[in-house]
């Protein structure tokens, strides 16, 4: 049997089994080096450009800061947080054109038409049903159908998307939904032009809100949160709503206000009757603590409604009610004014005595006030002519010659510049309070030396004597407040604040107004001796015979003044428009609040046994007496003056009341310095 042949192998073929081997190793060589540069040098590089393939993220909508309502002003009296603005959870409609076929548009787009156009959530711009169709068609995979509607609404639609879609195998995410949070406003119109509001639309590239004004617009800074970020897969099965986090949106802090939602929602429901009662333009209101400084109600009729800020904005008369105006409008304060100038002239006649001079007055001195002929100006004249008055019976009948008389021996004792100064730097006219809201004005206050706009000296002769009634300035609501609040607590100048605390998301204080040093660092501007006597005049002025007696809150005592200052149109004085104006506070040993009420361009029309229904002391009056009797009765402020109440009343008491026993010690101190002046005379 013959063996086999032994196959021999040539060293060609040799050659060519290592040439092949080798290039089998230097191919597997590269792709393992390949693979290693892809893999590890440039791994994270295209591990990215996977990520971007598979997974895209979305933007995390952050809270907005809340307002809170300053629960503390009832004392021993446990309230829970009261929300006045918070952000609530909406959801913008989207859609992705690309996942929804155009034979299916016009059945989606006219059952979104039933659905939305008939919820109760509904924004005001309207789609039709071709809108809706247009926008399917739009090569984009994100295309928004209709903003800000609720959960409910959502849960309406995806009750219908989502059976639709698994029956015609649609994406599920054809149709979808951003989260994304909008200002909601439980007590409506309440507190519109102090807080205001944000814009729907934020900035396309920040994602920022854009406030309209107030206090959104003053800490949009705090109150504004940073975005989060959301991973979500691209898959025609996968739901938006779901996803990994990646970063969680810092929520913006809150903001604990010194405004208390009851006081101001009285003050509200009794300006806007006070103004509706005098068939007036427009009215405010503010009311502070005379201690601290914390605005506790701040009202402007008419209202502002934050949550259709759209409406005011778009039309030219609606405009100028978004504006706080007992901060941005600076007008003539008429016979308020007399106070301040009392106080001026006690101030003066101390600081006379401290130099060793004779004193400026007698707040008891009997001044002539029959003549109203002073330098430089027309004759002053008063409601009721009087041939002598003292301190008291003067500011209680609203004498504008006697305050004249008096700031006319100022001059001649301290000079103008003196007198100027005194206002700006002790009262704060001219300046601004610093209240934490945009557009304050700082008043007119004229300057000696000064060229006015019009070519003429801001300060000439007769300007002490306007400046003692309340002409020749210009004054805000907020400042003459703040001068008010310096007589009722002794002298100290307040700084007014809207705001207790500012407190991050974290609970971190980040502004505390509340501290006691702050309070404490209030300048004592008058002598507590002379805010006594201007506080005793004032409580003339709400009682029996004086100018501001329907300001009288019976069972308590109250200091107050009206005021009536007509209007400057054209630069000239005129007598159809005026601001009628009551400032007081009570009760006047310890008072609760200072509170200030003005009516713009009341009525003027003659009421017998009235008077004019213009003057402060006849429309303005009646609202602080209600604002201030309901507040006291909501603060349980127990009254102080238990039988000074209306003859007639079971409660009164003539031997008992308060203010009787110094009517009769005034009449008979009166009485007697008339019988002098009389028999010196003859």
């Amino acid at each position: 049997m013959l063996g086999r042949k032994k196959k021999v192998v040539s060293i060609q073929d040799r050659r060519r089994i290592v040439l092949l081997a080798c290039g089998v190793f230097v191919m597997f060589s590269i792709l393992i080096v390949q693979f290693f540069r892809i893999q590890v040098v440039q791994g994270q590089r295209w591990s990215d450009v996977a990520m971007g393939q598979h997974f895209f993220t979305v933007s995390v909508p952050f809270e907005r800061g809340s307002f809170f309502s300053n629960i503390s002003v009832k004392k021993a009296h446990f309230e829970a947080p009261q929300k006045l603005v918070f952000d609530i959870q909406k959801f913008h409609l989207n859609v992705d054109s690309v996942a929804i076929p155009e034979e299916y548009r016009c059945e989606v787009a006219g059952e979104l038409v039933r659905l939305l156009e008939s919820g109760p959530m509904q924004d005001s711009l309207s789609h039709n049903k071709d809108a809706y169709i247009l926008e399917m068609s739009r090569k984009s995979r994100c295309r928004r159908l209709k903003s800000w509607l609720d959960a409910e609404m959502r849960d309406a639609i995806l009750a219908w998307w989502r059976p639709y879609a698994s029956e015609r195998k649609l994406p599920r995410n054809g149709l979808f939904f951003v989260s994304d949070h909008q200002r909601s406003y439980p007590f409506g119109s309440m507190l519109g032009q102090v807080l205001h509001t944000i814009r729907r639309h934020r900035t396309a590239d920040t994602h920022q809100a854009v406030p309209t004004g107030g206090l959104e617009l003053r800490f949009n800074d705090v109150l504004t949160g940073s975005l989060g970020e959301t991973r979500l897969m691209r898959s025609p099965r996968h739901s938006m709503g779901t996803g990994e986090i990646l970063v969680a949106p810092q929520h913006g802090a809150d903001i604990y206000l010194t405004v208390n939602h009851i006081l101001q929602s009285i003050t509200e429901e009794e300006l806007a009757a006070g103004v509706s009662n005098a068939n007036a333009k427009a009215g405010w209101a503010v009311m502070m603590d005379p201690r601290t400084g914390e605005i506790l109600a701040m009202a402007e009729y008419p209202f502002f409604d934050p949550a259709h800020y759209e409406r005011y904005f778009n039309d030219p008369e609606l405009l100028k009610y978004t504006r706080t105006r007992s901060i941005t409008d600076a007008q003539e304060p008429g016979s308020v004014m007399k106070p301040i100038t009392l106080a001026v002239a006690l101030a003066a006649s101390r600081e006379l005595e401290m130099r060793g001079e004779a004193p400026l007055f007698d707040p008891m001195e009997q001044i002539p006030t029959a003549n109203g002929t002073f330098p430089g100006r027309r004759p002053l004249r008063d409601v009721t002519t009087h041939k002598y008055l003292n301190m008291y019976q003067a500011l209680q009948k609203s004498s504008n010659i006697y305050v004249a008389r008096l700031m006319e021996r100022v001059i001649d004792r301290l000079g103008r510049d003196w007198y100027r100064a005194f206002l700006h730097e002790i009262f704060g006219f001219g300046q601004k309070s610093g209240i934490e809201l945009p557009g304050e004005s700082s008043g007119v206050l004229p300057t000696p030396g000064k060229v006015h706009g019009n070519g003429k000296l801001e300060w000439s002769i007769p300007t002490p004597f306007s400046l003692a009634i309340g002409h020749n300035i210009q004054v805000t609501a907020m400042q003459m407040l703040r001068a008010y609040a310096m007589i009722a607590n002794g002298g100290r100048l307040v700084q007014p604040t809207l705001v207790r605390q500012v407190v991050g998301h974290d609970g971190q204080i980040l502004l505390d107004n509340t501290d006691p040093a702050r309070i404490a660092a209030f300048r004592q501007n008058l002598d507590p001796s002379v805010t006594e006597e201007v506080v005793k005049a004032l409580k003339y002025v709400t009682k029996r015979g004086g100018s501001g007696r329907r300001a009288n809150v019976s069972g308590y005592t109250e200091g107050g003044k009206s005021g009536t200052a007509r209007k400057i149109i054209d630069g000239a004085y005129t007598d159809k428009k005026h601001l009628a104006t009551f400032v007081g506070f009570l009760p006047v040993l310890n008072p609760e609040f200072v509170l200030l009420v003005a009516i713009d361009e009341p009525e003027a029309k003659w009421m017998p046994g009235v008077g004019n229904s213009a003057h402060g002391g006849v429309c303005a009056a009646p609202v602080f007496r209600s604002i201030a009797k309901r507040s006291l009765e909501y603060l349980g402020v127990a009254p102080d003056d238990p039988y000074g109440y209306p003859i007639g009343d079971p409660r009164y008491d003539p031997e008992r009341a308060g203010m009787m026993q110094v009517y009769s010690n005034m009449r008979e101190v009166t009485n007697e310095i008339k019988s002098l002046v009389e028999g010196s005379q003859h």
